[in-house]
């Protein structure tokens, strides 16, 4: 695809941030740049394509991608997208049940003795029937949750933290849209980036009113971010280890072709509402996952190791879970 360039977000403790794009086997600094957030407000500002601006900007340093990959450089990866100065900026939220795996795993969480379809097939079956509206119309709304601000993503390589008060953490292998609101309040999709949008499915399982909690959790983006990239149809794996050992893995699938929403159906439910048009607002948009080792009755523990890989979209992603050993205890509010 035409201006299809893949980047990525790094850091080091002496030389601050950088943006970077993928020239494999190497990363390549860009110039005048040290985030994707600060590169797309030029981009709009001077009214031209991102990757184009990116690639005007290269400069003749090269890193070595394989120790920064690996965690064995002074360089370290940051989330693949991010609001740099202001992580109140950047809103993370999600689209469940656009793919039929995950709705069938929904309803075994939830299916009671009668076996009628539990409220979460008849979303999907809502999508199936109307998300993919004829072009000018609007389509069925898809369920929606939020994950939190920017403080809650990871970068590939760092730990996904299941906190004292929850119940269970567990993958989520997903592809995020990543977006920007300009000065005038129009979103723009900036691209694509593999994600992980990890999610605690044992509190979820106690009562479906409890997803909106099962999703306050943290999750990883990365390594990198596809500008320009394509969400017709994409393949990947994702797996779940310890030490050498392979837990569990599964094929896994994505894209318009494989869900039961449109893209531009899902991007409209997003952003019809005035609060996720604020301008300079940046957004990470999940849009749900095909298959998660929860529903094949797979417990994760402590250091196990979470690997995402979908084709076409850089390296894999890799996150280790780290379980709290604390035990809950009541946090005070205090009276002003």
């Amino acid at each position: 695809m035409k201006n299809r360039i893949r980047v990525v977000q790094i850091f080091d403790q002496d030389q601050g941030r950088a943006l970077a794009v993928v020239q494999e086997p190497s990363l390549i600094l860009v110039k005048g740049f040290t985030s994707v957030y600060d590169a797309v407000l030029e981009a709009i500002r001077v009214g031209s394509k991102l990757a184009d601006l990116i690639l005007q900007n290269l400069s003749d340093t090269s890193l070595d991608y394989d120790n920064i990959y690996g965690g064995e450089s002074s360089w370290k990866l940051l989330p693949a997208f991010d609001s740099p100065e202001n992580p109140f900026g950047c809103l993370v939220a999600g689209t469940g049940l656009t793919h039929q795996n995950s709705a069938l795993n929904r309803q075994m969480m939830h299916a009671v003795a009668s076996e009628k379809p539990t409220d979460s097939m008849v979303m999907y079956e809502w999508g199936v029937k109307n998300g993919f509206p004829e072009s000018g119309k609007i389509g069925v709304q898809p369920e929606w949750f939020y994950k939190g601000n920017g403080s809650v993503l990871r970068a590939h390589g760092e730990l996904l933290e299941v906190p004292d008060y929850a119940n269970d953490g567990g993958e989520e292998p997903e592809i995020a849209g990543i977006y920007i609101v300009d000065q005038q309040g129009k979103p723009h999709r900036i691209g694509f980036a593999t994600g992980n949008e990890f999610s605690d499915h044992v509190m979820e399982k106690k009562n479906y009113l409890y997803l909106a909690p099962s999703k306050l959790r943290q999750c990883s983006i990365g390594p990198e971010l596809v500008i320009g990239g394509d969400f017709t149809d994409i393949s990947g794996t994702v797996s779940v280890s310890a030490g050498d050992t392979v837990k569990w893995n599964s094929a896994i699938k994505t894209g318009e072709k494989n869900m039961a929403h449109s893209l531009e159906n899902l991007e409209y439910h997003h952003f019809k509402y005035a609060g996720h048009r604020l301008p300079m607002q940046a957004h990470v948009h999940f849009f749900g996952a095909d298959a998660f080792s929860f529903g094949q009755n797979v417990i994760l523990q402590h250091d196990d190791l979470m690997t995402v890989h979908w084709e076409g979209m850089g390296r894999p992603l890799q996150n280790r879970i780290s379980i709290s050993s604390e035990t809950e205890s009541l946090l005070p509010v205090s009276e002003l």
